[in-house]
């Protein structure tokens, strides 16, 4: 049924030369979602330059830690506990991502996972460039009733078995990439390459163990070593639109950014703003490249009127800041 679908796609007359020539179709399990939270399986795709499958390969990680939320991915404490550390799989890890573009479901976080368990490693992936397979669908207009996986799976026709399973979940991500990226290239279509930066300013620091304890391991948190600065300045109300930001206005992020988000957030405090980690009335900007998510943010932002630009919008906006005013 896949093949069929992708027919028309599958051969274009002339492949599109500044296409990659090569993919990592990656997917990794995790104990949560905050910085501190670790990677628990992993699982790479190697794709040529049309899709085309290479090989795969999998690997549970012992997260040093509890594994979070076993009624998800299925992984309890007892299945880690002989697993490898992750800086132990580092080096087959970097061999199938070397030289690819990553793609990935929800690209930001899959990479911003795989980042930190490189800097904790001493180590950094050798990724340079990510693709979201949720904003490519959006490129190609996919009439999809959501941005889950699954809903792209049913669209292609690819069966999925194992929700939640990192070799499975990558597996059924590589089979609808494929068409899509056929189909891409058969409408010209640019993909939504982004930047990958490393993690390089993280610095290693125990805690009490938990009392749920993994194995009598400690946790593991992950801070940037530099202490970001309360903004000086008062919140001077909302951006309006075709006029400059100001001083002490408070700036939210949502979604995937072709600028690392933490580097996004540092420019904005060098520049005097307030970096808000959610939205409310007091909010005087939200930054996000898919205004259509339906993120909590975005969402939020409707409900209160909060203004929305895109990056490229904001990167403008930086560039000159009013001073905040004097009194």
């Amino acid at each position: 049924m896949l093949e069929d679908q992708t027919t028309a796609a599958s051969s274009p007359t002339a492949w599109p030369a500044a296409y990659p020539q090569g993919y990592a179709v990656v997917d990794v399990e995790t104990t949560g979602l905050a910085r501190d939270d670790r990677i628990i399986s992993a699982a790479v795709y190697r794709l040529d330059a049309r899709g085309e499958v290479e090989d795969h390969w999998y690997t549970l990680v012992n997260p040093e830690r509890d594994p979070g939320p076993v009624w998800i991915h299925g992984l309890t404490s007892d299945a880690l506990e002989g697993a490898p550390l992750f800086q132990d799989i580092a080096d087959e890890f970097s061999a199938r991502l070397d030289g690819r573009v990553l793609v990935a479901h929800n690209a930001v976080f899959d990479w911003q996972m795989i980042a930190r368990e490189y800097a904790r490693a001493d180590r950094v992936a050798p990724v340079s460039q990510r693709l979201c397979t949720i904003v490519l669908s959006k490129e190609l207009g996919l009439p999809l009733p959501n941005h889950k996986l699954e809903s792209l799976a049913a669209h292609f026709g690819v069966v999925q078995q194992r929700a939640h399973h990192a070799l499975d979940d990558a597996r059924v991500l590589a089979e609808a990439f494929r068409p899509s990226l056929r189909a891409a290239a058969a409408r010209r279509v640019r993909l939504p390459l982004h930047e990958c930066r490393p993690l390089t300013e993280w610095t290693d620091r125990a805690v009490p163990r938990q009392s749920a304890g993994y194995g009598g391991y400690r946790t593991t948190s992950w801070r940037p070593t530099r202490k970001r600065p309360a903004c000086p300045y008062p919140n001077p109300g909302r951006y309006e639109d075709g006029k400059p930001l100001k001083q002490g206005m408070r700036i939210a992020f949502s979604g995937d950014t072709s600028t690392e988000r933490d580097l996004l957030e540092d420019r904005a405090i060098e520049a005097g703003l307030h970096v808000a980690t959610s939205i409310s009335r007091l909010t005087s900007l939200l930054v996000t490249n898919d205004p259509d998510s339906g993120t909590s943010k975005v969402v939020k932002a409707r409900q209160f009127g909060t203004p929305v630009v895109d990056e490229a919008a904001f990167g403008q906006l930086l560039r000159d800041v009013e001073p905040a005013s004097k009194g």
